[in-house]
């Protein structure tokens, strides 16, 4: 099962493709990883080359490559082009998707969004915010935007009075976007796997956005990362820089356990299986999302 995520950001490397491995080298050592196992690479040394091959049978695989900038920051994505022997029909089926269809699955991602919330704040610090009295207010497509009022009560509890989600700010929002960009690429993944389209949104609809669908999907599932920026706070007492130690912890927190669907699952399966009732409801074969619905253990 493809479920690991590997980072090379602080030493010069080579990498190349032997015997359906990924050969790492750097310096005098090497590593090697199975091209099955490996879900998501990320490359944010700037001095790391790789062979054609890496590329083409990382993707052919179903794996998916990110690249950073100097700030070893993520910036571009790579995913299969062709993940699913059905793609183009659901292509069509995903642009006819009936917009009352697309609310209302907007609706079971919100729910479930404030769910785990309320979930990590009764963890972290012992009161869910009041959170789960909101869901019954969540209506198709959200129209009142009850995420947006969870949201501010969310933040506050998490982070304190004075902390606000700025994808610019230098202070959690840091760890967090770190955290939200290798989900969402595990997340885009997984809708390319289950042969939907990233760009076709069922909320998200910015023309702009190559991946509309995989910031739709993956909202339930961020407050996996929010819950590692939390467990980093605690544990230095003040909000730690994005070195190698911390994006580390933060790549963990994305191998953690979490039930869904009753069951604990990786989150690689948790958000195939995501992707797979998604495309059951494109098709129309079902109605309902599988979605994460709490935590397991307390990350490492």
């Amino acid at each position: 099962m493809r479920n690991r995520i590997i980072e090379i950001a602080e030493a010069p490397a080579r990498l190349r493709v032997e015997r359906r491995q990924l050969v790492i080298e750097s310096g005098d050592s090497s590593a090697r990883v199975p091209l099955d196992d490996l879900a998501v690479l990320v490359v944010a040394h700037p001095q790391v080359s790789y062979t054609q091959a890496v590329l083409t049978e990382l993707v052919s695989v179903g794996g998916a490559f990110v690249t950073c900038d100097q700030a070893r920051f993520p910036v571009g994505l790579m995913l299969p082009l062709d993940a699913h022997s059905i793609q183009c029909d659901r292509f069509r089926k995903q642009l006819d998707l009936a917009l009352t269809r697309k609310k209302q699955t907007w609706k079971q991602i919100i729910q479930a969004k404030i769910t785990m919330q309320g979930l990590l704040l009764e963890e972290a610090k012992g009161d869910d915010g009041g959170l789960p009295a909101l869901l019954p207010l969540v209506r198709s497509g959200d129209p009142a935007n009850v995420e947006a009022r969870a949201a501010r009560r969310y933040w506050q509890r998490l982070f304190g009075q004075d902390f606000r989600r700025d994808r610019q700010a230098e202070d959690h929002n840091r760890l967090l976007n770190y955290g939200y960009s290798v989900l969402r690429a595990a997340t885009a993944r997984a809708i390319v796997a289950a042969g939907l389209h990233p760009s076709l949104g069922v909320h998200h609809h910015n023309r702009y956005n190559s991946f509309c669908l995989a910031d739709d999907l993956m909202e339930p599932y961020r407050p996996i990362v929010d819950r590692a920026v939390v467990q980093l706070v605690e544990a230095a007492d003040f909000v730690p820089v994005l070195d190698q130690l911390t994006r580390g912890k933060l790549l963990g927190a994305l191998t953690q356990p979490l039930l869904c669907g009753g069951v604990q699952r990786t989150l690689f399966d948790a958000l195939s299986r995501s992707a797979a009732s998604l495309a059951n409801i494109v098709t129309g074969e079902g109605q309902s999302l599988e979605l994460p619905e709490g935590f397991v253990n307390a990350p490492a």
